[in-house]
Protein backbone atom coordinates (compact mmCIF):
# COMPACT_ATOMS: atom_id res chain seq x y z
CA UNK A 1 0.00 0.00 0.00
CA UNK A 2 1.57 3.27 -1.18
CA UNK A 3 1.31 6.31 1.06
CA UNK A 4 3.25 9.39 2.14
CA UNK A 5 5.88 9.00 4.84
CA UNK A 6 3.79 11.18 7.17
CA UNK A 7 0.81 8.87 6.73
CA UNK A 8 3.02 5.83 7.36
CA UNK A 9 4.34 7.50 10.54
CA UNK A 10 0.83 7.90 11.96
CA UNK A 11 -0.19 4.40 10.87
CA UNK A 12 2.91 2.94 12.58
CA UNK A 13 2.03 4.68 15.85
CA UNK A 14 -1.51 3.30 15.68
CA UNK A 15 -0.08 -0.15 14.92
CA UNK A 16 2.08 0.10 18.08
CA UNK A 17 -0.98 0.88 20.22
CA UNK A 18 0.00 4.52 20.85
CA UNK A 19 -2.94 6.62 22.05
CA UNK A 20 -1.30 9.83 23.32
CA UNK A 21 1.66 11.83 21.98
CA UNK A 22 3.24 14.83 23.70
CA UNK A 23 4.88 17.39 21.47
CA UNK A 24 5.46 20.82 19.97
CA UNK A 25 5.26 21.55 16.22
CA UNK A 26 7.74 23.24 13.90
CA UNK A 27 8.67 23.52 10.25
CA UNK A 28 10.56 20.22 9.99
CA UNK A 29 7.59 18.21 11.30
CA UNK A 30 4.73 20.24 9.86
CA UNK A 31 3.77 17.37 7.53
CA UNK A 32 3.47 15.00 10.51
CA UNK A 33 1.31 17.48 12.40
CA UNK A 34 -0.90 17.99 9.38
CA UNK A 35 -1.39 14.21 9.13
CA UNK A 36 -2.30 13.95 12.85
CA UNK A 37 -5.50 15.86 12.01
CA UNK A 38 -6.60 12.90 9.89
CA UNK A 39 -6.73 10.37 12.74
CA UNK A 40 -9.09 10.06 15.67
CA UNK A 41 -7.04 7.28 17.28
CA UNK A 42 -4.23 9.52 18.52
CA UNK A 43 -4.48 12.40 20.98
CA UNK A 44 -1.73 15.00 20.68
CA UNK A 45 -0.95 17.04 23.79
CA UNK A 46 0.57 20.43 22.99
CA UNK A 47 3.11 21.24 25.70
CA UNK A 48 4.67 24.68 26.13
CA UNK A 49 8.30 23.47 26.12
CA UNK A 50 9.83 20.39 24.50
CA UNK A 51 11.51 19.27 27.74
CA UNK A 52 8.03 18.99 29.24
CA UNK A 53 6.93 16.77 26.33
CA UNK A 54 9.57 14.18 27.20
CA UNK A 55 8.88 14.26 30.96
CA UNK A 56 5.14 13.92 30.30
CA UNK A 57 5.76 10.98 27.92
CA UNK A 58 8.05 9.44 30.56
CA UNK A 59 5.36 9.47 33.27
CA UNK A 60 2.59 8.51 30.85
CA UNK A 61 4.55 5.41 29.87
CA UNK A 62 5.32 4.55 33.50
CA UNK A 63 1.71 4.75 34.64
CA UNK A 64 0.38 2.80 31.64
CA UNK A 65 3.25 0.31 31.55
CA UNK A 66 3.75 1.20 27.89
CA UNK A 67 6.11 3.16 25.65
CA UNK A 68 5.80 6.94 25.99
CA UNK A 69 6.00 9.01 22.79
CA UNK A 70 7.19 12.57 22.15
CA UNK A 71 7.33 14.49 18.87
CA UNK A 72 9.30 17.72 18.32
CA UNK A 73 10.83 19.72 15.51
CA UNK A 74 14.49 20.02 14.48
CA UNK A 75 17.26 22.18 15.95
CA UNK A 76 16.24 23.83 19.24
CA UNK A 77 13.15 21.65 19.45
CA UNK A 78 15.36 18.58 19.39
CA UNK A 79 18.00 19.92 21.78
CA UNK A 80 15.30 20.88 24.29
CA UNK A 81 14.47 17.18 24.67
CA UNK A 82 17.96 16.13 25.80
CA UNK A 83 17.42 16.57 29.55
CA UNK A 84 14.22 14.51 29.48
CA UNK A 85 15.85 11.80 27.37
CA UNK A 86 18.83 11.62 29.73
CA UNK A 87 16.49 11.29 32.72
CA UNK A 88 14.59 8.44 31.04
CA UNK A 89 17.91 6.77 30.17
CA UNK A 90 19.14 6.88 33.77
CA UNK A 91 15.83 5.45 35.04
CA UNK A 92 15.35 2.82 32.29
CA UNK A 93 12.06 4.27 31.03
CA UNK A 94 10.66 2.98 27.71
CA UNK A 95 10.17 5.89 25.33
CA UNK A 96 10.45 6.83 21.66
CA UNK A 97 11.27 10.44 20.84
CA UNK A 98 10.74 11.59 17.26
CA UNK A 99 12.65 14.67 16.12
CA UNK A 100 12.33 16.54 12.85
CA UNK A 101 15.43 17.09 10.73
CA UNK A 102 16.32 19.23 7.72
CA UNK A 103 16.10 17.52 4.29
CA UNK A 104 18.78 14.90 3.71
CA UNK A 105 20.55 16.96 1.02
CA UNK A 106 21.08 19.78 3.55
CA UNK A 107 22.40 17.63 6.42
CA UNK A 108 25.93 18.76 7.28
CA UNK A 109 25.51 22.16 5.60
CA UNK A 110 24.62 24.12 8.75
CA UNK A 111 21.09 24.60 7.46
CA UNK A 112 18.51 26.59 9.42
CA UNK A 113 17.56 24.70 12.59
CA UNK A 114 19.94 21.83 11.87
CA UNK A 115 21.71 19.99 14.70
CA UNK A 116 23.24 16.53 14.88
CA UNK A 117 20.73 15.30 17.43
CA UNK A 118 21.81 11.68 16.85
CA UNK A 119 25.35 12.60 17.86
CA UNK A 120 24.19 14.74 20.77
CA UNK A 121 21.94 12.04 22.26
CA UNK A 122 24.09 8.98 21.55
CA UNK A 123 25.38 8.77 25.16
CA UNK A 124 21.87 9.07 26.69
CA UNK A 125 19.75 6.81 24.48
CA UNK A 126 19.45 3.05 24.34
CA UNK A 127 19.78 3.50 20.59
CA UNK A 128 19.07 6.22 18.05
CA UNK A 129 18.45 6.48 14.33
CA UNK A 130 18.73 8.97 11.48
CA UNK A 131 16.32 7.76 8.78
CA UNK A 132 18.12 8.54 5.51
CA UNK A 133 15.90 6.69 3.03
CA UNK A 134 12.10 6.54 2.73
CA UNK A 135 12.13 2.72 2.57
CA UNK A 136 13.78 2.63 6.01
CA UNK A 137 11.08 4.71 7.72
CA UNK A 138 8.60 1.99 8.68
CA UNK A 139 11.14 -0.70 9.72
CA UNK A 140 13.00 1.88 11.82
CA UNK A 141 9.89 3.01 13.72
CA UNK A 142 8.93 -0.59 14.46
CA UNK A 143 12.44 -1.45 15.59
CA UNK A 144 12.56 1.66 17.80
CA UNK A 145 9.47 0.58 19.74
CA UNK A 146 10.83 -2.96 20.06
CA UNK A 147 14.11 -1.68 21.48
CA UNK A 148 12.45 0.80 23.85
CA UNK A 149 10.21 -1.79 25.52
CA UNK A 150 12.33 -4.97 25.45
CA UNK A 151 15.23 -6.09 27.65
CA UNK A 152 16.28 -3.27 29.94
CA UNK A 153 13.87 -0.54 28.78
CA UNK A 154 15.10 2.85 27.70
CA UNK A 155 14.61 5.86 25.42
CA UNK A 156 15.14 5.55 21.66
CA UNK A 157 15.41 8.58 19.37
CA UNK A 158 14.34 8.59 15.71
CA UNK A 159 15.48 11.59 13.62
CA UNK A 160 13.20 12.22 10.63
CA UNK A 161 14.43 14.37 7.70
CA UNK A 162 11.71 16.48 6.12
CA UNK A 163 12.09 14.94 2.65
CA UNK A 164 11.80 11.38 4.06
CA UNK A 165 8.45 12.05 5.71
CA UNK A 166 7.26 13.77 2.53
CA UNK A 167 8.23 10.89 0.21
CA UNK A 168 6.02 8.00 -0.93
CA UNK A 169 6.63 4.67 0.83
CA UNK A 170 5.27 1.12 0.68
CA UNK A 171 3.44 0.22 3.89
CA UNK A 172 4.32 -3.40 4.61
CA UNK A 173 2.68 -5.73 7.10
CA UNK A 174 4.47 -6.00 10.47
CA UNK A 175 6.71 -9.02 11.09
CA UNK A 176 8.44 -10.22 14.25
CA UNK A 177 11.49 -8.06 14.98
CA UNK A 178 14.76 -9.99 14.73
CA UNK A 179 18.05 -8.30 15.55
CA UNK A 180 21.19 -10.39 15.25
CA UNK A 181 23.15 -8.56 17.95
CA UNK A 182 20.33 -7.83 20.37
CA UNK A 183 18.83 -10.78 22.24
CA UNK A 184 17.98 -10.00 25.88
CA UNK A 185 17.96 -12.93 28.30
CA UNK A 186 14.55 -13.26 29.92
CA UNK A 187 14.69 -16.73 31.46
CA UNK A 188 17.01 -17.33 34.46
CA UNK A 189 19.57 -20.14 34.48
CA UNK A 190 18.06 -22.94 36.63
CA UNK A 191 21.42 -23.62 38.27
CA UNK A 192 21.77 -20.00 39.39
CA UNK A 193 18.20 -19.98 40.70
CA UNK A 194 18.94 -23.07 42.76
CA UNK A 195 22.16 -21.55 44.13
CA UNK A 196 20.28 -18.41 45.13
CA UNK A 197 17.45 -20.34 46.80
CA UNK A 198 19.86 -22.55 48.76
CA UNK A 199 21.71 -19.44 49.96
CA UNK A 200 18.40 -17.94 51.11
CA UNK A 201 17.57 -21.12 53.05
CA UNK A 202 20.84 -20.79 54.98
CA UNK A 203 20.61 -17.07 55.68
CA UNK A 204 19.71 -15.93 59.19
CA UNK A 205 19.80 -12.19 58.44
CA UNK A 206 18.57 -11.71 54.85
CA UNK A 207 17.43 -8.46 53.26
CA UNK A 208 15.48 -8.09 50.01
CA UNK A 209 16.65 -5.01 48.10
CA UNK A 210 14.06 -3.93 45.50
CA UNK A 211 14.75 -1.54 42.62
CA UNK A 212 12.89 0.04 39.72
CA UNK A 213 13.43 -3.04 37.56
CA UNK A 214 10.79 -4.80 39.63
CA UNK A 215 8.22 -2.20 38.55
CA UNK A 216 9.37 -2.19 34.92
CA UNK A 217 9.00 -5.98 34.82
CA UNK A 218 5.56 -5.96 36.49
CA UNK A 219 7.07 -8.17 39.18
CA UNK A 220 5.80 -6.38 42.32
CA UNK A 221 3.23 -9.04 43.27
CA UNK A 222 5.73 -11.85 42.68
CA UNK A 223 8.41 -10.14 44.78
CA UNK A 224 5.85 -9.52 47.55
CA UNK A 225 4.95 -13.22 47.46
CA UNK A 226 8.63 -14.16 47.83
CA UNK A 227 9.19 -11.78 50.76
CA UNK A 228 6.12 -12.97 52.66
CA UNK A 229 6.75 -16.63 51.93
CA UNK A 230 10.28 -16.35 53.35
CA UNK A 231 9.57 -13.68 56.00
CA UNK A 232 12.35 -11.44 54.64
CA UNK A 233 12.50 -7.70 55.47
CA UNK A 234 12.40 -5.47 52.37
CA UNK A 235 14.04 -2.17 51.52
CA UNK A 236 13.53 -0.22 48.32
CA UNK A 237 15.43 2.25 46.19
CA UNK A 238 13.86 5.58 45.26
CA UNK A 239 12.80 4.09 41.90
CA UNK A 240 11.62 0.89 43.59
CA UNK A 241 9.06 2.54 45.89
CA UNK A 242 5.75 0.75 45.38
CA UNK A 243 7.54 -2.41 44.25
CA UNK A 244 6.66 -3.75 47.71
CA UNK A 245 3.83 -2.35 49.88
CA UNK A 246 5.22 0.53 51.93
CA UNK A 247 2.85 -0.06 54.85
CA UNK A 248 3.55 -3.81 55.11
CA UNK A 249 5.25 -4.85 58.40
CA UNK A 250 8.17 -6.27 56.38
CA UNK A 251 8.84 -2.91 54.70
CA UNK A 252 11.80 -0.89 55.96
CA UNK A 253 11.19 1.92 53.48
CA UNK A 254 13.95 3.44 51.38
CA UNK A 255 17.66 2.82 51.90
CA UNK A 256 20.69 4.95 51.09
CA UNK A 257 21.63 8.60 51.47
CA UNK A 258 18.21 9.64 52.80
CA UNK A 259 16.97 6.17 53.66
CA UNK A 260 15.68 5.06 57.02
CA UNK A 261 18.11 4.36 59.84
CA UNK A 262 16.83 0.79 60.20
CA UNK A 263 17.05 0.00 56.47
CA UNK A 264 20.66 1.17 56.31
CA UNK A 265 21.59 -0.68 59.50
CA UNK A 266 19.90 -3.85 58.24
CA UNK A 267 21.84 -3.79 54.98
CA UNK A 268 25.08 -3.11 56.82
CA UNK A 269 24.54 -6.09 59.13
CA UNK A 270 22.78 -8.63 56.89
CA UNK A 271 24.37 -11.94 55.92
CA UNK A 272 22.54 -12.14 52.57
CA UNK A 273 21.45 -9.29 50.30
CA UNK A 274 19.00 -10.23 47.54
CA UNK A 275 18.99 -7.45 44.95
CA UNK A 276 16.12 -7.53 42.45
CA UNK A 277 16.11 -5.01 39.61
CA UNK A 278 18.45 -2.53 41.32
CA UNK A 279 21.82 -1.26 40.13
CA UNK A 280 23.73 -0.44 43.36
CA UNK A 281 23.69 3.30 42.69
CA UNK A 282 26.13 5.46 44.69
CA UNK A 283 23.20 7.11 46.54
CA UNK A 284 22.30 3.63 47.84
CA UNK A 285 25.73 2.21 48.61
CA UNK A 286 27.60 5.16 50.12
CA UNK A 287 31.22 4.10 50.61
CA UNK A 288 31.52 0.90 48.56
CA UNK A 289 33.93 -0.93 50.87
CA UNK A 290 31.50 -0.50 53.79
CA UNK A 291 28.36 -1.54 51.90
CA UNK A 292 26.86 -4.86 53.11
CA UNK A 293 30.35 -5.96 54.24
CA UNK A 294 29.21 -9.23 55.85
CA UNK A 295 26.78 -10.29 53.15
CA UNK A 296 26.75 -12.72 50.32
CA UNK A 297 25.04 -10.89 47.43
CA UNK A 298 22.49 -12.23 44.95
CA UNK A 299 21.84 -9.89 42.03
CA UNK A 300 18.93 -10.35 39.61
CA UNK A 301 19.02 -8.01 36.61
CA UNK A 302 18.16 -8.25 32.92
CA UNK A 303 21.18 -6.10 32.01
CA UNK A 304 24.38 -8.18 32.28
CA UNK A 305 26.50 -5.01 32.28
CA UNK A 306 24.95 -4.05 35.65
CA UNK A 307 26.17 -7.23 37.36
CA UNK A 308 29.25 -6.56 39.53
CA UNK A 309 29.53 -3.10 37.95
CA UNK A 310 29.61 -1.23 41.28
CA UNK A 311 29.51 -3.96 43.93
CA UNK A 312 30.96 -7.50 43.82
CA UNK A 313 28.21 -10.09 43.39
CA UNK A 314 28.38 -13.72 44.56
CA UNK A 315 25.36 -15.18 42.74
CA UNK A 316 24.42 -13.34 39.52
CA UNK A 317 21.13 -14.10 37.77
CA UNK A 318 20.81 -12.43 34.36
CA UNK A 319 17.09 -12.51 33.63
CA UNK A 320 13.84 -10.58 33.65
CA UNK A 321 12.87 -9.93 37.29
CA UNK A 322 9.41 -11.43 36.88
CA UNK A 323 10.73 -14.65 35.34
CA UNK A 324 13.55 -15.00 37.88
CA UNK A 325 11.45 -14.40 41.01
CA UNK A 326 8.66 -16.62 39.64
CA UNK A 327 11.25 -19.41 39.26
CA UNK A 328 12.47 -18.83 42.83
CA UNK A 329 8.93 -18.98 44.22
CA UNK A 330 8.35 -22.24 42.35
CA UNK A 331 11.63 -23.69 43.69
CA UNK A 332 10.61 -22.99 47.30
CA UNK A 333 7.11 -24.37 46.71
CA UNK A 334 8.62 -27.65 45.50
CA UNK A 335 11.49 -27.87 47.98
CA UNK A 336 11.34 -30.43 50.80
CA UNK A 337 13.89 -28.36 52.75
CA UNK A 338 11.68 -25.27 52.98
CA UNK A 339 8.80 -24.47 55.31
CA UNK A 340 7.28 -21.09 56.15
CA UNK A 341 7.41 -21.86 59.86
CA UNK A 342 11.11 -22.73 59.73
CA UNK A 343 11.85 -19.50 57.85
CA UNK A 344 9.90 -17.45 60.40
CA UNK A 345 11.71 -19.12 63.31
CA UNK A 346 15.09 -18.69 61.62
CA UNK A 347 14.57 -14.94 61.13
CA UNK A 348 12.94 -14.20 64.49
CA UNK A 349 16.06 -12.69 66.08
CA UNK A 350 16.76 -10.70 62.93
CA UNK A 351 13.32 -9.10 62.97
CA UNK A 352 13.76 -8.37 66.67
CA UNK A 353 17.00 -6.53 65.90
CA UNK A 354 15.40 -4.51 63.08
CA UNK A 355 12.52 -3.56 65.39
CA UNK A 356 15.05 -2.35 67.96
CA UNK A 357 16.75 -0.14 65.34
CA UNK A 358 13.35 1.17 64.25
CA UNK A 359 12.38 2.04 67.84
CA UNK A 360 15.76 3.67 68.42
CA UNK A 361 15.54 6.01 65.42
CA UNK A 362 12.09 6.02 63.78
CA UNK A 363 11.48 8.23 60.77
CA UNK A 364 10.13 11.47 62.21
CA UNK A 365 10.53 15.19 62.76
CA UNK A 366 10.05 17.83 65.48
CA UNK A 367 6.59 19.37 65.29
CA UNK A 368 6.01 23.08 65.93
CA UNK A 369 2.66 24.70 66.70
CA UNK A 370 3.06 27.81 64.54
CA UNK A 371 5.29 26.66 61.66
CA UNK A 372 4.36 24.18 58.92
CA UNK A 373 6.75 21.26 58.71
CA UNK A 374 7.05 19.81 55.17
CA UNK A 375 6.92 16.25 56.49
CA UNK A 376 3.54 17.06 58.05
CA UNK A 377 2.22 18.23 54.67
CA UNK A 378 3.28 14.97 52.99
CA UNK A 379 1.77 12.92 55.82
CA UNK A 380 -1.50 14.80 55.43
CA UNK A 381 -1.48 14.22 51.68
CA UNK A 382 -1.04 10.49 52.34
CA UNK A 383 -3.79 10.47 54.98
CA UNK A 384 -6.36 12.44 52.96
CA UNK A 385 -5.77 10.48 49.73
CA UNK A 386 -5.65 7.18 51.67
CA UNK A 387 -2.32 6.51 49.96
CA UNK A 388 -4.04 6.01 46.61
CA UNK A 389 -2.86 9.09 44.71
CA UNK A 390 -0.28 9.03 41.95
CA UNK A 391 2.58 11.17 43.24
CA UNK A 392 5.11 12.92 41.06
CA UNK A 393 7.95 15.00 42.46
CA UNK A 394 10.41 17.60 41.48
CA UNK A 395 13.98 17.07 42.74
CA UNK A 396 15.55 17.97 46.05
CA UNK A 397 14.13 18.08 49.54
CA UNK A 398 10.55 17.81 48.27
CA UNK A 399 11.46 14.56 46.50
CA UNK A 400 13.03 13.01 49.60
CA UNK A 401 10.21 14.02 51.94
CA UNK A 402 7.73 12.49 49.49
CA UNK A 403 9.77 9.27 49.39
CA UNK A 404 10.01 9.11 53.18
CA UNK A 405 6.51 10.09 54.30
CA UNK A 406 4.13 9.04 51.50
CA UNK A 407 3.91 5.26 51.73
CA UNK A 408 3.36 3.61 48.37
CA UNK A 409 1.51 0.31 48.42
CA UNK A 410 1.20 -0.10 44.65
CA UNK A 411 3.63 0.07 41.75
CA UNK A 412 3.37 2.84 39.13
CA UNK A 413 2.11 5.35 41.69
CA UNK A 414 5.41 7.22 42.22
CA UNK A 415 7.01 9.18 39.38
CA UNK A 416 10.33 10.89 39.97
CA UNK A 417 13.61 11.61 38.21
CA UNK A 418 15.88 9.28 40.16
CA UNK A 419 19.19 8.83 38.38
CA UNK A 420 19.57 12.25 36.75
CA UNK A 421 17.65 14.26 39.34
CA UNK A 422 15.93 16.78 37.06
CA UNK A 423 14.42 19.90 38.57
CA UNK A 424 11.26 20.59 36.59
CA UNK A 425 10.36 16.93 36.08
CA UNK A 426 7.39 16.68 38.41
CA UNK A 427 4.79 19.01 36.92
CA UNK A 428 4.92 17.82 33.28
CA UNK A 429 5.16 14.27 34.66
CA UNK A 430 1.94 14.91 36.59
CA UNK A 431 0.23 15.98 33.36
CA UNK A 432 1.46 12.81 31.64
CA UNK A 433 0.31 10.67 34.57
CA UNK A 434 -3.11 12.35 34.57
CA UNK A 435 -3.51 11.72 30.83
CA UNK A 436 -2.69 8.06 31.48
CA UNK A 437 -5.04 7.75 34.47
CA UNK A 438 -7.76 10.40 34.09
CA UNK A 439 -9.83 9.11 37.03
CA UNK A 440 -6.91 9.09 39.49
CA UNK A 441 -5.85 11.86 41.85
CA UNK A 442 -2.42 13.08 40.69
CA UNK A 443 -0.28 15.29 42.93
CA UNK A 444 3.07 16.91 42.16
CA UNK A 445 5.03 17.46 45.37
CA UNK A 446 7.31 20.37 44.49
CA UNK A 447 9.73 22.93 45.82
CA UNK A 448 9.39 26.63 45.11
CA UNK A 449 12.61 26.51 43.10
CA UNK A 450 12.02 23.45 40.96
CA UNK A 451 8.37 24.19 40.15
CA UNK A 452 9.51 27.31 38.28
CA UNK A 453 11.56 25.22 35.85
CA UNK A 454 8.43 24.19 33.92
CA UNK A 455 5.73 26.40 35.42
CA UNK A 456 4.58 27.34 31.89
CA UNK A 457 2.92 23.91 31.69
CA UNK A 458 0.04 25.36 33.69
CA UNK A 459 -1.27 26.31 30.24
CA UNK A 460 -1.03 22.68 29.08
CA UNK A 461 -2.80 21.40 32.18
CA UNK A 462 -5.60 23.90 31.70
CA UNK A 463 -5.96 23.31 27.96
CA UNK A 464 -6.36 19.56 28.41
CA UNK A 465 -8.43 19.88 31.59
CA UNK A 466 -5.92 17.98 33.72
CA UNK A 467 -7.01 18.49 37.35
CA UNK A 468 -3.51 17.87 38.72
CA UNK A 469 -2.69 19.21 42.17
CA UNK A 470 0.65 20.90 42.87
CA UNK A 471 1.79 20.95 46.49
CA UNK A 472 4.61 23.50 46.75
CA UNK A 473 6.76 23.14 49.87
CA UNK A 474 7.78 26.78 49.85
CA UNK A 475 10.83 27.76 51.91
CA UNK A 476 12.23 30.51 49.63
CA UNK A 477 15.41 28.49 49.19
CA UNK A 478 16.94 26.02 46.80
CA UNK A 479 16.47 23.72 49.75
CA UNK A 480 18.72 20.71 49.21
CA UNK A 481 21.73 22.78 48.18
CA UNK A 482 21.07 25.08 51.14
CA UNK A 483 21.09 22.04 53.46
CA UNK A 484 24.53 21.02 52.17
CA UNK A 485 25.75 24.59 52.60
CA UNK A 486 24.47 24.60 56.17
CA UNK A 487 26.16 21.32 57.07
CA UNK A 488 29.41 21.46 55.10
CA UNK A 489 30.02 25.10 54.07
CA UNK A 490 29.57 26.98 57.39
CA UNK A 491 26.10 28.25 56.40
CA UNK A 492 27.54 30.23 53.49
CA UNK A 493 24.29 30.29 51.49
CA UNK A 494 25.81 31.09 48.11
CA UNK A 495 22.98 31.89 45.71
CA UNK A 496 20.45 29.53 47.26
CA UNK A 497 18.02 32.09 48.79
CA UNK A 498 15.14 32.73 46.38
CA UNK A 499 14.99 36.47 47.06
CA UNK A 500 12.36 37.18 44.42
CA UNK A 501 9.52 34.69 44.11
CA UNK A 502 6.14 34.76 42.41
CA UNK A 503 2.86 34.84 44.24
CA UNK A 504 1.89 31.27 43.36
CA UNK A 505 -1.78 31.85 44.16
CA UNK A 506 -2.01 34.77 41.70
CA UNK A 507 0.08 32.85 39.16
CA UNK A 508 -2.37 29.95 39.27
CA UNK A 509 -5.26 32.35 38.79
CA UNK A 510 -3.53 33.99 35.83
CA UNK A 511 -3.66 30.64 34.02
CA UNK A 512 -7.27 29.98 35.01
CA UNK A 513 -6.24 27.48 37.68
CA UNK A 514 -6.97 27.64 41.41
CA UNK A 515 -4.47 28.93 43.97
CA UNK A 516 -4.59 28.12 47.70
CA UNK A 517 -2.17 28.97 50.50
CA UNK A 518 -1.44 27.68 54.01
CA UNK A 519 0.79 29.60 56.40
CA UNK A 520 0.21 27.67 59.64
CA UNK A 521 -0.30 23.97 60.51
CA UNK A 522 -4.04 24.35 61.16
CA UNK A 523 -4.55 25.49 57.56
CA UNK A 524 -2.85 22.50 55.91
CA UNK A 525 -5.72 20.02 56.08
CA UNK A 526 -8.43 22.46 54.90
CA UNK A 527 -6.26 23.51 51.93
CA UNK A 528 -5.64 19.89 50.88
CA UNK A 529 -9.32 18.99 51.25
CA UNK A 530 -10.34 22.02 49.17
CA UNK A 531 -7.79 21.10 46.48
CA UNK A 532 -8.88 17.46 46.31
CA UNK A 533 -12.54 18.36 45.76
CA UNK A 534 -11.73 21.04 43.14
CA UNK A 535 -12.14 19.84 39.55
CA UNK A 536 -9.42 22.07 38.20
CA UNK A 537 -5.67 22.40 38.25
CA UNK A 538 -4.71 23.57 41.75
CA UNK A 539 -1.57 25.07 43.24
CA UNK A 540 -1.28 24.62 47.02
CA UNK A 541 1.36 26.98 48.39
CA UNK A 542 2.54 25.68 51.77
CA UNK A 543 4.79 28.22 53.50
CA UNK A 544 7.07 25.85 55.41
CA UNK A 545 9.89 26.02 57.96
CA UNK A 546 12.68 27.77 56.05
CA UNK A 547 15.69 25.76 57.21
CA UNK A 548 14.15 22.32 57.67
CA UNK A 549 16.49 19.51 56.63
CA UNK A 550 16.01 16.02 55.20
CA UNK A 551 17.17 13.38 57.68
CA UNK A 552 18.59 10.80 57.98
CA UNK A 553 21.42 11.90 55.71
CA UNK A 554 24.61 10.10 54.74
CA UNK A 555 27.33 12.65 53.92
CA UNK A 556 29.18 12.16 50.63
CA UNK A 557 32.00 9.63 50.90
CA UNK A 558 30.71 8.15 54.17
CA UNK A 559 29.38 4.68 54.91
CA UNK A 560 25.60 4.30 55.12
CA UNK A 561 25.97 3.58 58.85
CA UNK A 562 27.46 7.07 59.36
CA UNK A 563 24.11 8.85 59.17
CA UNK A 564 23.34 12.35 60.38
CA UNK A 565 20.11 11.93 62.34
CA UNK A 566 19.33 15.45 63.56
Amino acid sequence: MKMKGAQAFVKCLEEQGVEVIFGFPGGAVIDLYDELLNTDKLTHVLVRHEQAAVHAADAYGRVKGEVGVALVTSGPGATNTVTGIASAYCDSIPMVVFTGQVPTMLIGNDAFQEVDIVGITRPVTKHNYLVKKPEDLIPTIREAFHLARSGRPGPVLVDLPKDVIGAMVNYTEPKPIKMRTYKPTYEPHPGQVEKACKAILKAKKPVLYVGGGVINANAAETVTELAKKLDIPVTMTLMGLGGFPGTDPLSMGMLGMHGTYYANMAVANCDLLISVGARFDDRVTGRIDAFAPHAKIIHIDIDPSSISKNVRVDIPIVADCLHAVTAMNAWFDQSKDFSKKAAKDQHKEWHKQIKEWKNRHPLGYVEESDIIKPQFVVQKLHELTKGNAIITTEVGQNQMWAAQFYHFNKPRHFMTSGGLGVMGYGFPAAIGAQMAAPKQTVIDIAGDGSIQMNIQELATARQYKCPVKIAILNNNYLGMVRQWQELFYDKRYAHTPMEVAPDFVKLAEAYGAVGLRAKKPSEVEPVIKEALKTKNTVIMDFVISREEGVYPMVPAGKATTEMLLV
